[in-house]
């Protein structure tokens, strides 16, 4: 400890050991306590019983300088065990973590008060119950859901990697940090982190650290219910260098299990703690302790036992927050010094790569980053959007070098590789094709741990295994991340591979996520706009929904120009003044199209919207809505090989859809558009229908 941290003045009142230590320990403690207990609501047991993880890690390790929180260079702490938030807030208000505001600019607050944590769990308040990124600063991501930040974690350590290849130079390390992850036996059950633990090992992540906390307690008891496994022992077959530590107590064996993964270099370290939940309440180990208020009692009882001030609220004695903050701050602050002092001589020797790594930064993409984006001929026979998207894919990484990602095992088929490109693995973190394995929760995970090491980051797989990754997409909306997730084989299309692969019920439940931008285009010019749109958002996620089969490319000199997919929806043909609309997405645009024209030559006065994205029309302004399916024609169909579910949203009571209501079959495509109704034949006889002119 530093002299600072030996400065702490006695508190009268409280029993002293003589260890400034503890005393600090035991704040994070009984904050974590009061916290709880005045909202009534939350998990106390686990802030109190890793606050001695907590402490030795942030007082001893972790490179971070509070008063610049968003350093690129800094250590990232991930809580996995998003429950313990307490744990979080109350090392960030000790650390005097100083607020940035949504544009990194600093406001003069503390990112968490004392106040905020008297008002835990509070509507508006900074400490809700788990942390949320860019809800609080020094959140480095939204957790809660259990294996969701180991996830992220890798995905952090993974951007690191390959910030490093790029950008550093001989005499210039702008990037050297460590990611820090503190899981629970929760976070060991769940798969996610599985998934990511087994791709750490084979890319030898020496930078990452995972903290696990086996106390052998869950939300239904004992872990002995379901769960008895050697979790070292697994991870010690992905790869990992494994500690244990006896006693989460032991700060001097917690701080040698950090040196030693400071000194391991091929590879990632787990650390088993072993711990008693609620450590030192008269309820340690129980559920209580786990997942609610101790109750008043309890409180008091278990501050008797740390020797505090029984009847003491939302204590922070004398001089410990001042210690805790001084002793990271001297270590962190002049690391964050030298590397800005750095990163000035860096933009004189590297002119171009720091003007690159100020555009990643920000969130930012190259002048002309999409000067290269094909246009597409007109084509009867067309091209798949899959295809179509890896052709646009390629033109943008070629400009925009931090646009990197991969799939699930299934890049041919996918068609996301990068032309000429190295594949990211252990022998080479400059590549940018990553080699996800089949783990689509896993990627989606650390899809967006690499986005909040601002990478432009994206996914992809087949679109019936979204259901495998839809936890992250939905973390990716709520954290406001342009990340991409690419689904290709988007229905029924799909042919013979039969109804487990072709996707029905997958786009209501992805529209059905806020803020994520769903976008499924109808030809290949839609494709390159839709590939634009993606990366123009800043704070938002997009979901990219391309089809197996060929589509016709249509002649935009006959046809409104793609770019309408900006805004959702647009009159691709038709009539002014229809007395019919014919909605349709992706593959369904072309007979759409056809289906209009054989209702022309019936003599019906109809139009053709193609909607590729309810999300981005949902954003227009009224008239905008209007001008493209008006109020007064009320005679609608919409067409999507999915399911029903949201389109009377957009047909009204009047309209009909030729949808699905059935899961697919196992046939050549042809005969599944005759057996489903995606005919010309049948699109026109329900229109007709619709009008009442059968």
């Amino acid at each position: 400890m530093s002299d600072a941290a030996t400065a702490i003045a006695p508190v009268k009142g409280l029993h002293e050991d003589g260890s400034p230590e503890r005393l600090a320990i035991d704040t994070i403690r009984t904050l974590a306590m009061d916290a709880v207990q005045k909202a009534n609501s939350g998990h106390p047991g686990t802030p109190m019983a890793l606050a001695p993880v907590g402490h030795t890690l942030w007082s001893q390790f972790l490179r971070t300088d509070p008063d610049k929180p968003d350093w690129p260079n800094r250590d990232r702490f991930v809580l996995s065990v998003g429950h313990a938030s307490m744990l979080l807030y109350a090392l960030l208000h000790l650390a005097g973590v100083k607020e940035v505001d949504r544009d990194g600019k600093p406001t003069g607050n503390l990112a968490v008060s004392l106040n905020d944590i008297e008002n835990f769990r509070q509507l508006g308040s900074k400490t809700p119950g788990h942390p949320e990124y860019r809800h609080t600063t020094g959140v480095e991501t939204t957790t809660g859901p259990l294996g969701a930040g180991c996830g992220n974690s890798v995905g952090m350590a993974i951007a690191e990697r390959w910030l490093a290849a790029r950008y550093n130079q001989p005499g210039f390390t702008l990037f050297d940090h460590d990611v820090y992850t503190l899981c629970g036996d929760g976070d060991m059950m769940e798969g996610v982190s599985s998934e990511a633990a087994s791709l750490a090992g084979h890319l030898k992540l020496s930078n990452l650290c995972w903290i696990y906390d086996s106390n052998h307690i869950s939300i239904e008891g004992d872990t002995n219910l379901a769960f008895d496994e050697d979790v070292g022992l697994r991870f010690q077959a992905y790869g990992w260098n494994v500690i244990h530590v006896d006693d989460a107590n032991d700060c001097g064996a917690l701080a040698d299990a950090f040196a030693s993964f400071k000194a391991t270099n091929d590879r990632p370290t787990f650390i088993v703690v072993h711990s008693i939940i609620g450590w030192g309440s008269p309820r340690a180990g129980s559920e209580k302790a786990h997942g609610e208020a101790l109750g008043e009692d309890n409180v008091r009882a278990t501050k008797l036992a740390y020797g505090w001030p029984e009847d003491a609220h939302f204590l922070v004695p004398d001089g410990v927050a001042e210690a805790f903050e001084k002793v990271i701050a001297d270590r962190g602050r002049p690391l964050r010094e030298a590397w800005e002092a750095m990163f000035a001589a860096y933009r004189g020797d590297h002119a171009d790569l720091a003007v690159e790594l100020d555009l990643l930064l920000k969130g930012d993409l190259p002048e002309g980053w999409d000067a290269d984006i094909p246009v597409f001929d007109a084509d009867e026979k067309g091209v798949a959007s899959r295809d179509a998207g890896g052709k646009v894919l390629n033109a943008i990484a070629n400009k925009v070098p931090f646009l990197i990602g991969g799939s699930a095992d299934l890049a041919p088929s996918t068609k996301t590789d990068v032309k000429g490109k190295p594949s990211f693995e252990a022998d080479n973190y400059a590549g940018s094709n990553f080699h996800f394995g089949v783990r689509e929760h896993g990627m989606g995970a650390v899809v967006n741990g690499m986005t909040l090491s601002h990478l432009r980051a994206y996914g992809s797989t087949f679109m019936v295994f979204a259901d495998y990754m839809r936890p992250p997409i939905r973390l990716a909306a709520i954290m406001e991340l342009p990340a991409v997730f690419v689904f290709t084989h988007d229905s029924i299309g799909v042919g013979e591979d039969g109804p487990t692969h072709q996707p029905i019920e997958h786009l209501a439940t992805l529209r059905a996520i806020p803020g994520l931008d769903t976008i499924r285009p109808g030809d290949a010019n839609e494709t390159a706009w839709a590939w634009r749109a993606a990366l123009e958002h800043k704070h938002r996620p997009t979901s990219l929904v391309l089809s197996r089969q060929a589509l016709p490319t249509l002649d935009r000199s006959k046809y409104a120009s793609a770019e309408g997919l900006m805004k959702g929806a647009y009159i691709l043909a038709g009539d002014a003044d229809p007395e019919l609309i014919l909605i349709a997405t992706g593959s369904e645009v072309s007979l759409a199209v056809k289906a209009h024209e054989a209702l022309t030559a019936q003599g019906v006065r109809s139009r053709v919207v193609s909607m590729p994205s309810w999300f981005r029309y949902e954003l227009q302004d009224r008239a905008y809505k209007e001008s493209v399916l008006p109020r007064a024609v009320t005679a609608r169909v919409a067409i999507e090989m999915g399911g029903e579910l949201g389109w009377d949203r957009y047909v009204g009571l009047e309209g009909r859809t030729v949808t699905m209501s059935t899961f697919g079959a196992s046939a050549p495509l042809a005969k599944l558009q005759d057996k489903f109704g995606f005919t010309v034949d049948n699109v026109v006889k329900v229109a007709r229908e619709v009008l009442g002119k059968d």
